[in-house]
């Protein structure tokens, strides 16, 4: 199987962007679309963190709650969205248009890829080296990295999201750099007519 989308990073940013393709289902252009998130969460900033000043959140909300929570929902209201656990992406490469990403266990293929994972300099995928540059909203003493993109977008099919694409670790914005990247690939999907996602009471 080739995945349309397969997402790298069961973090904020990541389970955003699932949560938002996953949303899309009951669309035309998004039916028949296979979505993956490869959700190795080990070194999520998330397990570490507490939130007391994130709208919609009660304080004192912990960020390991978000990632059971997070997952729960993706699970339960978009099961259709293939969640991936245990496995560590190693590697990606292009073979003509599709992405090949290897883990620690297998290969995917995909479409399109969205790179959601952390922004430390311990990141460790190869096939991205020549896009890593110093993060431009970090402490230079943090030696964080950030993976060269406009606008969440790295080259054709392939995009950042979060810490990664250049944000401040900020959950809400990586919250909101996830859902960016998800409305651009459904818009993508939609012929290129602007789509975004919403419910209604």
């Amino acid at each position: 199987m080739t995945f349309d989308v397969l997402i790298i990073g069961g973090g904020a940013a990541g389970l955003s962007c699932a949560l938002i393709l996953g949303s899309a289902k009951s669309k035309p252009y998004a039916t028949d679309k296979t979505i993956g998130l490869i959700c190795h969460q080990k070194a999520s900033h998330l397990q570490s963190a507490l939130f007391n000043n994130v709208l919609g959140l009660s304080p004192g909300t912990l960020g390991a709650e978000i990632l059971d929570s997070g997952k729960g929902q993706l699970q339960t209201l978009y099961p259709h969205v293939n969640i991936i656990e245990k496995e560590k992406v190693l590697s990606l490469a292009k073979q003509q248009d599709i992405f090949l990403v290897t883990t620690n266990k297998t290969q995917y293929k995909a479409n399109t890829v969205v790179i959601a994972v952390g922004y430390t300099n311990l990141f460790t995928i190869k096939g991205l080296e020549h896009y890593i540059e110093p993060h431009p909203r970090a402490a230079q003493k943090k030696d964080r990295i950030w993976l060269r993109n406009f606008d969440h977008l790295i080259e054709k099919n392939l995009y950042v999201a979060g810490t990664l694409a250049g944000w401040r670790s900020q959950y809400a914005m990586a919250c909101g750099s996830g859902a960016h990247v998800a409305t651009d690939i459904l818009t993508a999907w939609n012929d290129g007519e602007h789509t975004k996602i919403h419910d209604k009471v």
